[in-house]
């Protein structure tokens, strides 16, 4: 069996953007659910890397990402998913965790073959950064109920685009690491 490593994408976010409000709801439903993935797969070892959007904040760091979401309104969906001090943790300034960051090569250097995707949003970044990995000829598992959409409909339909069309295994994430 390959290397996993868990990526968390975009977590750590204060929800200070125009489709907060409707990415809200299934943040709030997808943050126990991640919480608990993130506690197994520290408990059985697995590699756990947040890539996260620096916001247009070219001069901070990860540390002042997660002091600004942990001071915010939404502090309460950040805490749960607070990275450890054996987190790693990427900065990206778009969509995929992938582009021009290096995420690629930190997963080289950790020998990881097998990532699982878990984080917001479903149909945007999750969806981006799963079509990355692929054609950089990684083993994508994504846990429907540890990412957050937008819009149901469009996250449904690439959820389905990744499994189809990239040979993602879609899965609930009491599957993992149980």
């Amino acid at each position: 069996m390959s290397k996993t490593a868990l990526i968390v994408i975009d977590m750590i976010n204060t929800y200070d953007h125009p489709d907060a409000d409707q990415l809200l709801p299934s943040a709030r439903r997808v943050v126990p659910v991640a919480a608990g993935l993130l506690d197994r797969a520290r408990r059985v070892g697995v590699p756990v890397v947040y890539v996260n959007d620096n916001f247009g904040q070219w001069r901070s760091h990860h540390g002042e990402l997660l002091d600004t979401a942990l001071a915010g309104p939404h502090a309460d969906l950040v805490e749960p998913l607070r990275p450890d001090e054996a987190s790693l943790f990427v900065v990206k300034a778009r969509h995929s965790v992938f582009f021009e960051t290096p995420l690629s090569y930190l997963l080289d250097q950790e020998g990881v073959h097998h990532l699982v995707l878990c984080g917001q949003v479903t149909e945007q970044c999750v969806l981006y950064s799963a079509l990355d990995a692929h054609i950089r000829h990684f083993e994508v598992t994504v846990p429907r109920d540890a990412v957050a959409h937008i819009h149901a409909d469009l996250a449904d339909a690439a959820l389905e685009m990744m499994e189809r069309n990239m040979g993602a295994r879609v899965c609930d994430s009491a599957e993992l690491w149980t």
